[in-house]
């Protein structure tokens, strides 16, 4: 059950791209301040785990939540000022895949138009282009062809992007070396999402999956000696191969114990690394003055750190 959105919801480019179409008085919402963006990557069908992290500004004395849990214990849109970045790698891996998305497509449902972004990661390439890649025995492997439909119509509507620009850094799950335009990756993953939404169940749908890879690399391309290789494009290359010359991003995709920085690319793949010890599950913060990690502690307590 790949991500489903609500029907009728294609948002504006602005909305789809920047925090910048929240940031004048009219637009930012509560207290007509630009919203702090808060942002996590890799869940990978973790949900207790993300859970822990997505409620680490909740149990913060000095945060505002992002989102509340009811009586159930299910996660809500907490109506604060922020922008939620989904950084990629919804699925795969973990128990509860489907628990995730549903996760994801509630708070989309629940927040205002753009308050909620995801950026594609590259398990949900693989959705894309399953038979291209043919990880069967992975959850992003085995979706059919409406499930596959659902993620490009989520693509195509705004709800699912390559990149997010965020105050001073931009959103992508795996990064370039390269500067790269938003809006520019953005535009080029919904004419791939197009291209594979006409071809699907039909004979020409397995060289479509080939062909975006080829006519969008620098989102979509894999490398040529490993999928993850220096000529990777952005939901793919490893972190590793970016430059400390990179432009300012927040990626996930590459897994650490902790938030790792290299030059001003930030990564917060986090949570794989922490499952089997209590603590380091946690969410990146950006404000239009700071960048901060806020991890928890193996004691339930929570760290505060600067990136």
């Amino acid at each position: 059950m790949p991500l489903r959105t609500p029907p009728d919801t294609d948002l504006d480019c602005s909305l789809r791209d920047s925090v910048e179409s929240f940031c004048s008085p009219d637009e930012s919402g509560p207290g007509e301040t630009p919203p702090a963006i808060v942002s996590i990557s890799d869940i990978h069908g973790y949900l207790d785990a993300a859970r822990s992290a997505l409620l680490t500004l909740a149990d913060h004395p000095e945060l505002e939540p992002v989102v509340v849990a009811d009586a159930d214990g299910t996660l809500h849109w907490a109506d604060e000022n922020y922008v939620l970045v989904f950084n990629g790698d919804l699925v795969d891996r973990g128990p509860a895949n489907d628990g995730v998305l549903e996760l994801v497509a509630r708070l989309i449902d629940q927040a205002p138009p753009g308050r909620v972004r995801v950026t594609l990661g590259n398990h949900e390439a693989i959705m894309l282009s399953r038979d291209r890649f043919g990880f069967s025995n992975w959850y992003s492997g085995q979706v059919d062809d409406t499930d596959r439909r659902k993620l490009l119509e989520a693509i195509m509507a705004g709800h699912v992007v390559a990149a997010y620009r965020g105050h001073n850094v931009a959103y992508a799950h795996a990064g370039s070396s390269e500067p790269y335009a938003v809006s520019t990756v953005n535009e080029s993953l919904v004419a791939a999402a197009d291209t594979l939404h006409n071809a699907i169940g039909t004979d020409e749908d397995l060289a479509m999956q080939r062909q975006i890879l080829r006519e969008y690399p620098r989102v979509l391309g894999v490398g040529r000696d490993h999928l993850k290789g220096p000529d990777a494009g952005l939901v793919w290359i490893d972190f590793d191969h970016l430059s400390t010359e990179s432009p300012p991003q927040v990626v996930g995709h590459t897994r650490h114990d902790t938030p790792q920085t290299k030059g001003s690319v930030y990564c917060q793949n986090v949570i794989r690394n922490n499952l089997d010890s209590a603590g380091g599950q946690g969410v990146f913060v950006e404000t239009p003055e700071t960048l901060f990690g806020l991890i928890r502690r193996p004691d339930d307590s929570l760290t505060k750190q600067p990136l």
